[in-house]
């Protein structure tokens, strides 16, 4: 009788925990929901702040002239027209300005990586007299901006001349500013748009690599070169990557090295910068009497040339995700 009675206290004890953990259970969840429903409508919030001006300049590309001064449209176009997008492929010369900025992005985005990678795995590996100095310089050359030296870039590759070799083989000087050879020749030597930052990227990730790997490697018998290629470079290639996609979106829409040493080439983000004061000869073509564009069909044309800029960019994106984000998890776990 006394253990039945006890068993019978142990059972009446029992149900107030049980209740007590159904209210923890129900606290428990709630507070993971909401935490979820917060954390969405935030990164919807995010999202939605990037995502709407491009879907207002989407819209506004369809929408014809009059659409544009019809305060009743606040969004979505009345009459849906596709010539926006031709008039700015004839403004830009789209497919040539294209096909030059593609080809030269790519060209001046590999030379920069090679380049970029191999300095940045000396920085982190080698010692070599002025070490420090020489890094202090790759860090200005991340917070100096090119402009400041673009009276000198202008002297030097409008006369060029390494060494007295080209005045005394014909002459006198190169001028080489007409061509991609100079652009080329300073992404080879770290001097290229965002150089410096390529750098350090990787040479934080060089140095966070064990030594013994390199070690190793020795041991086996591998060479400097041979080590470097075979071990070093693979396991880089997330990071080498990301220095490409950065490279190649900063090329895409560059306006300053463009200008200087790409000018008998056209490139759209060119083309499309002096959009507007090519918009009036267009329009006016074949009319006696001059007609001044209004300032909201610029803006629109503007608009469309910008969308048509980004897309290509976008697409690469879609494609490289995977491998920009496991580069940035990587350099975080190292770190």
């Amino acid at each position: 009788m006394k253990t039945n009675t006890a068993a019978v206290k142990t059972v009446g004890k029992s149900k107030p925990a049980g209740k007590q953990d159904t209210v923890y259970l129900i606290k428990s969840k709630t507070k993971k929901y909401g935490i979820s429903v917060a954390r969405a409508l935030l990164l919807f919030g995010l999202c939605f702040m990037i995502i709407q001006p491009m879907i207002i300049r989407f819209c506004t590309s369809l929408m014809v002239e009059s659409d544009l001064y019809d305060s009743t449209i606040v969004l979505l176009p009345r009459n849906v027209t596709l010539d926006n997008y031709k008039i700015v492929a004839d403004l830009t010369n789209f497919p040539k300005s294209m096909l030059n900025t593609l080809w030269t992005s790519l060209l001046v985005s590999i030379c920069q990586v090679i380049a970029c990678t191999l300095v940045g795995y000396g920085f982190a590996r080698y010692s070599f007299p002025l070490k420090k100095f020489w890094f202090a310089c790759v860090v200005l050359l991340i917070i100096v901006p090119p402009q400041t030296i673009q009276t000198s870039l202008y002297v030097q590759f409008a006369a060029f001349d390494f060494l007295g070799i080209f005045t005394a083989l014909t002459g006198g000087p190169l001028n080489l500013r007409t061509s991609i050879v100079p652009y080329l020749l300073m992404s080879l030597t770290c001097m290229g748009l965002k150089d410096g930052l390529y750098i350090y990227m990787l040479r934080q990730y060089f140095r966070n690599v064990p030594k013994s790997l390199e070690e190793a490697a020795f041991m086996d018998g591998c060479g400097t070169m041979h080590t470097f290629a075979k071990i070093m470079l693979p396991d880089a290639v997330p990071t080498i990557a990301s220095c490409f996609l950065f490279s190649f979106v900063w090329q895409w829409t560059d306006l300053f090295y463009s200008r200087n040493f790409l000018s008998s080439y056209s490139i759209y983000s060119v083309q499309l910068s002096s959009i507007v004061s090519r918009m009036s000869r267009y329009f006016n073509k074949g009319s006696d009497a001059a007609q001044v564009v209004p300032n909201a069909r610029q803006q629109q044309l503007i608009f469309v040339g910008v969308l048509i800029c980004s897309v290509p960019l976008i697409v690469l994106y879609c494609f490289t995700q995977r491998t920009f984000v496991e580069s940035i998890a990587m350099s975080g776990s190292k770190e």
